[in-house]
C-alpha cells in the first residue's frame, strides 16, 4: 500500500512512523513532512492547506491511502478534494469535521445524541458574554467558537480576564467548570462502526504541578492504571457510538478519528470537547503501543468496510512522550536554534525522537515552532517508560529549552491522576521553575 500523510508536526511524524513500520505498507509520503518525517518518508513540498495540490500530489503518486493529520485541512474541506480523484482519505468530509470546527455545532450535537456535557451558552455579543459569565460564576469558562490551535480556552477566577478572552475571540462558548480528571479517547470510525482506542491522559499546562497558561500539549501518557473499570466500554455507549449515529442522521457522515476529551467528574462523566483528528501528543504514545497494522485500520474507515477489519491490539507495557519546547513558549516561540543530541537516540530501542516544529539550516537541525519534539518511550510499566523518556530528554540540548518534568509521574507513583479541572492554575512556575501542563477544560491537542 502506498500512503501520503498531510502535515507538518509531532502528530503526523508518529502517524508516519507507524506506516512505515507496517509490513503492508510500501511506500510512504508525506507533504510537507518536517525533518523527522524525512526519515522513514518521501517528502513533498505541497501546501497541507491547497485541497487540488495535495488531491494532484496523491494522484500522481499513485497513492492507495491519504491520511490527513492536522484539523485546518479537514475543516478546509481537503480530504473532500481528495476523494473526489476516488482516492482513499482518511479524515472527514468539510461538514463532518465542524464537530471540531464550531464548538457550538457540537455543543448542538451532543444535546441531539443525548451526550453527557457540560451546560453552555454560545455568545455573541458583550451582553450574552456578561449574563452567561453571571449564571455560571467563577470559575469562567471561555472558549472561542473555532479552531484556535489547542489554546482558544480561558478557565480563570478573574471575570475581566474571561470578558478579555470573550472580546477577543468573537464568538464564543461559555460553560459550566468541570472538576475531575481528564482522558483523552480517540476512535476509529467508518461512519457506522467505532473502534476505541486505549485511553491516554494529557498535560496541557506548560509548567509542573499543572501551573501556567495552556499549551497545544507537553507530554502524554498511555495506559491510564487509574482509570474506572469500564469507562471505555462506557464512553463507546454513551459518547462515541451515539455522536457518529448523529452525524450520520444528519447527513454528516463521520469517517476518520473522533477525538473525545473527557472529564469524569464528581458527578459523572462529561465531554469536554471533541476534535475530528488524532490529538498530538496522545497519538505519541498511543502508537509506540499499537500492536496492529495501522493502514488496514485507517483504509477500513477510509473505505466503509471497518468492520472488515480486527479491532485494534495492544501491546503489553506503557509508553511516556514528554515534549521539549522552544524559549518563549506557548506566549512566542524562538527559530533557528541547534538542535543537539538526536542522533544519539536514533539507535535506542523503544525510544523515537518524534519531531514536531523542526527544519534544517546550514546542514543543522534547528528549532522552528513552539512545541519542537518529544521524545517518546516505551517500558514494561509506567515508571519505566517515564524513566527512558526523560534519560532520552537530557541527551538533547538547544537553547531556551523547556519541558516539564512531572509527566506520568503521578501515575506511576501511585496510580492516581496528575491534572484535575479543579482550580485554574497559577501564571507562575512553581518554585523551582520546573516546566509544566493538563488541560483544565482547554481543547485537546
Amino acid at each position: 500500500m502506498k500512503t501520503l500523510v498531510i502535515g507538518t508536526g509531532g502528530r503526523e511524524h508518529a502517524l508516519a512512523l507507524a506506516l512505515s513500520r507496517d509490513p503492508s505498507v510500501t511506500e510512504v509520503h508525506a507533504a510537507p513532512g518536517n525533518p523527522g518525517i524525512g526519515d522513514v518518508a518521501t517528502l513533498h513540498d505541497v501546501d497541507a492547506m491547497d485541497g487540488a495540490a495535495v488531491a494532484e500530489l496523491a494522484v500522481s503518486l499513485g497513492a492507495d491511502l491519504v491520511v490527513i493529520g492536522p484539523e485546518a485541512p479537514l475543516v478546509a474541506g481537503v480530504g473532500d478534494a481528495v476523494r473526489e480523484r476516488g482516492i482513499s482519505c482518511f479524515g472527514p468530509s468539510r461538514l463532518a469535521a465542524e464537530l471540531e470546527g464550531s464548538k457550538a455545532f457540537a455543543k448542538d450535537v451532543m444535546a441531539a445524541a443525548g451526550v453527557p456535557t457540560a451546560m453552555a451558552h454560545v455568545c455573541a455579543t458583550p451582553e450574552e458574554v456578561s449574563s452567561a459569565l453571571d449564571a455560571f460564576g467563577p470559575p469562567y469558562v471561555v472558549k472561542d467558537d473555532g479552531l484556535a490551535a489547542g489554546k482558544g480556552v480561558v478557565v480563570t477566577d478573574d471575570r475581566d480576564e474571561a470578558v478579555a478572552h470573550a472580546a477577543q475571540c468573537g464568538r464564543v462558548v461559555i460553560e459550566e467548570f468541570l472538576d475531575g480528571p481528564e482522558v483523552s479517547l480517540f476512535a476509529i470510525t467508518d461512519g457506522t462502526t467505532v473502534y476505541p482506542l486505549q485511553p491516554a491522559q494529557d498535560f496541557k499546562r506548560i509548567f509542573d504541578g499543572d501551573q501556567g497558561p495552556n499549551t497545544g500539549g507537553m507530554g502524554a501518557y498511555t495506559p491510564l492504571p487509574w482509570a474506572p473499570d469500564g469507562l471505555v466500554a462506557e464512553v463507546l455507549e454513551r459518547v462515541l457510538q451515539p455522536t457518529v449515529d448523529e452525524m450520520g442522521r444528519r447527513g454528516a457522515l463521520f469517517a476518520g478519528l473522533l477525538y473525545a476529551g473527557l472529564a469524569l467528574t464528581s458527578t459523572g462523566l462529561r465531554v469536554v470537547e471533541f476534535n475530528a483528528r488524532f490529538g498530538d501528543p496522545e497519538t505519541q504514545p498511543l502508537m509506540a503501543l499499537l500492536d496492529s497494522p495501522l493502514a488496514a485500520l485507517l483504509k477500513g474507515a477510509a473505505d466503509g468496510n471497518l468492520h472488515e477489519v480486527d479491532p485494534p491490539r495492544w501491546k503489553d507495557g506503557a509508553a511516556v512522550a514528554v515534549v521539549m519546547a522552544s524559549a518563549g513558549y506557548p506566549e512566542s516561540s524562538s527559530k533557528g536554534d541547534v538542535i543537539s543530541g538526536t542522533e544519539t537516540l536514533a539507535e535506542e530501542a523503544d525510544v523515537d525522537v518524534i519531531h514536531a516544529g523542526t527544519a534544517e539550516q546550514d546542514g543543522a537541525l534547528v528549532t522552528a515552532g513552539g512545541r519542537v519534539l518529544a521524545v517518546t518511550a516505551v517500558g514494561s510499566d509506567l515508571a519505566g517508560a517515564r524513566a527512558r523518556a526523560y534519560e532520552g530528554i537530557s541527551s538533547i540540548s538547544f537553547d531556551g529549552a523547556q519541558w516539564r518534568t512531572d509527566i506520568a509521574a503521578s501515575a506511576a507513583g501511585d496510580g492516581g491522576p496528575l491534572g484535575t479541572l479543579a482550580s485554574p492554575a497559577a501564571q507562575e512556575p512553581p518554585l523551582g521553575g520546573a516546566r509544566s501542563a493538563t488541560t483544565e477544560q482547554g481543547e485537546p491537542s
